[in-house]
């Protein structure tokens, strides 16, 4: 008697084959918007407790930079600034500078690997990430404005405008530290990065543009935190122009798209390396 294969037998399926298709298929892929909540969620819980002192830190650095400006400026468009660019700081020092630390050292520990197993979408690993960091900076940054206000004598009416100031910058900003994080070869680089960016934020943001030369006021308007600054320093005004507000947040809005973008694609590099 003969025994004859049954992956040979007409009609029916090999089972090798249909071993290997089970094995290779996987669950299906998270949705954006399910998977961008997780990813916030737990990021949010994980860097709470180590990133509240540094939020402090970021407070009373911009806090302390408006006492030393006080002796300088004394009103007018000048404080205006100060205290728009000591606000934006705060964002800046948290979602450009800690971030760009933080996908450092997730890429040189191999953290990114974990994320790859996952399936969850690329942009949700990075809108997570960068919405929790981003998230820290609300308390620090109303602190600021509030007692930039009170020191300065400017009007508190429009603070509300912050609502919108803190979410665009911040996408701004964090999709820069991102990617800047992702791309660097390595930790320290990404650390260094995210500190000269907090500078210059921290030069070209809090000081008055109008004493800044020709070449440093064309750098500062290269850098995607200035046109929250000018959007939040125009409505200390009598009567804010609007449009030129709204026009502010805008390119707000766009850089943080395209930073965003930038940031995906440098995960989805750094991940498959």
């Amino acid at each position: 008697m003969s025994v004859v294969p049954a992956d040979v037998l007409p009609g029916s399926a090999p089972a090798v084959e249909e071993a290997d298709r089970d094995a290779a298929e996987l669950g299906p892929r998270a949705r954006m918007w399910p998977a961008l909540v997780a990813v916030y969620r737990a990021q949010l819980s994980r860097a709470r407790v180590a990133r509240i002192p540094l939020l402090f830190v970021a407070t009373f650095q911009s806090i302390g930079i408006m006492i030393l400006m006080r002796g300088v400026v004394n009103g007018g468009g000048e404080a205006e600034s100060v205290v728009a660019g000591a606000s934006v700081l705060v964002v800046a020092f948290v979602a450009l500078n800690l971030l760009a630390q933080y996908f450092g050292q997730l890429r040189a520990s191999g953290g990114l690997d974990h994320y790859a197993t996952l399936p969850v979408p690329p942009a949700a690993v990075v809108l997570g990430a960068a919405g929790a960091y981003a998230s820290f900076t609300v308390p620090g940054t109303v602190a600021t404005a509030v007692f930039g206000c009170v020191l300065f004598g400017l009007p508190l009416a429009h603070l509300w405008v912050l609502v919108a100031v803190i979410p665009l910058a911040g996408a701004a900003l964090a999709g820069l530290g991102a990617a800047l994080g992702l791309l660097a070869p390595r930790p320290e680089l990404a650390t260094l990065l995210g500190q000269l960016g907090m500078s210059a934020a921290l030069l070209l943001g809090v000081l008055p543009a109008d004493r800044m030369p020709e070449v440093v006021r064309f750098a500062r308007d290269l850098l995607p935190s200035t046109y929250g600054v000018e959007a939040f320093a125009r409505t200390f005004g009598a009567h804010p122009d609007w449009a030129f507000v709204v026009g502010d947040l805008g390119v707000c809005a766009g850089v943080g798209v395209v930073s965003l973008a930038v940031a995906t694609w440098a995960y989805r590099r750094a991940a498959v390396r």
